[in-house]
């Protein structure tokens, strides 16, 4: 008796919501392109202002996380003002928003430790335009945290973006990569 009673309250304790808060987080961005003088090259972004969260249950996923795109920094202070003003609009439109849908590949009940290859599913938001996604990456599992590297890519005009025409810029990738690493810890 005392075995199905332990087993009952292990699943009703694998039932209950699960929620993860982003204790810690770096967003990136990168983009191919064709520098005057210097040649074919990855502009990078970064930026730790990041904060969300998700909750899981019964297989479903809820949840957001949001980005400062004000924040986003590279190594050239001219692409961050062109970026800030003209293709983000960041006095208008700060943040960029994740809501998760779905998450494929996590196993049910969420293990304690290693890692699994995820996929999440969600719609993103930027610059006002809302548009279906999916990351791809691992979870690694260490106790009550979870640690997260995803990534995505899309065109420009997915989010109705405009490309950054420069005289320095000879040629740009039509294709944004997004990528994200969180420490999301077990409230």
């Amino acid at each position: 008796m005392k075995g199905w009673l332990f087993a009952a309250a292990l699943f009703a304790l694998t039932a209950l919501a699960q929620t993860f808060q982003v204790a810690s987080g770096e967003a990136r961005y990168r983009v191919r392109e064709e520098l005057l003088r210097v040649g074919l090259t990855d502009a990078v972004g970064t930026t730790k202002a990041v904060r969300g969260e998700v909750r899981l249950q019964d297989g479903r996923v809820s949840g957001e996380f949001v980005v400062d795109l004000r924040e986003l920094k590279s190594d050239q202070a001219r692409r961050d003002n062109y970026l800030r003003q003209r293709t983000l609009e960041t006095d208008r439109y700060p943040f960029a928003t994740f809501r998760p849908k779905e998450v494929r590949g996590l196993p049910n009940p969420l293990p304690r430790q290693g890692k699994v290859p995820i996929q999440v599913v969600g719609d993103l938001t930027i610059k006002g335009v809302t548009a279906e996604v999916v990351w791809e990456g691992e979870a690694e599992f260490q106790g009550d945290e979870v640690r997260v590297f995803l990534r995505t890519e899309f065109p420009f005009e997915k989010f109705r973006l405009a490309q950054p025409r420069v005289s320095v810029v000879l040629s740009l990738e039509n294709r944004i990569r997004l990528e994200v690493e969180l420490v999301l810890r077990r409230q």
